[in-house]
């Protein structure tokens, strides 16, 4: 059988699969919700400010007793997560660098806390019928 290309080696995949994430790090973060995945019970969220790494876009792992459903699209919310790091091995990161054009040093996991609506917007508004 012959191999293609696009193929990651075994030991890259055991790596990434088993990494073992370090301490928790709780972070509050402003942004809204760009995609949600009932099935998976989770969700894409556009952050205003950058995670560690420097991504804006993270995928959130919602907790039970966040409904999807109930997360809207486009609302501006306050995160509070849990931020999980694992680093990868100098091997993993040389090949996936040289062999795949993948920048990555590690691997991140977002866990969401909670959430609160924030109601950007109706400040401006009241301040501008104030004057």
């Amino acid at each position: 059988m012959v191999k293609k290309k696009e193929d990651i080696p075994k030991w890259v995949t055991d790596e990434i699969q088993n990494a073992e994430f370090g301490k928790p790090k709780a972070e509050t973060k402003t942004g809204y919700i760009l995609e949600v995945y009932d099935k998976d019970g989770k969700a894409d969220a556009q952050l205003y400010e950058a995670v560690e790494d420097g991504r804006h876009i993270v995928t959130l792992e919602l907790p039970k007793n966040i409904k999807p459903a109930d997360l809207e699209r486009g609302v501006v919310y306050e995160f509070t997560l849990e931020s999980l790091k694992a680093s990868l091995s100098k091997k993993v990161v040389d090949f996936l660098k040289k062999e795949k054009e993948i920048e990555m040093e590690a691997i991140y996991q977002f866990n969401l806390i909670k959430l609160e609506q924030l109601d950007v917007g109706s400040s401006e508004l009241s301040e501008a019928v104030d004057e």
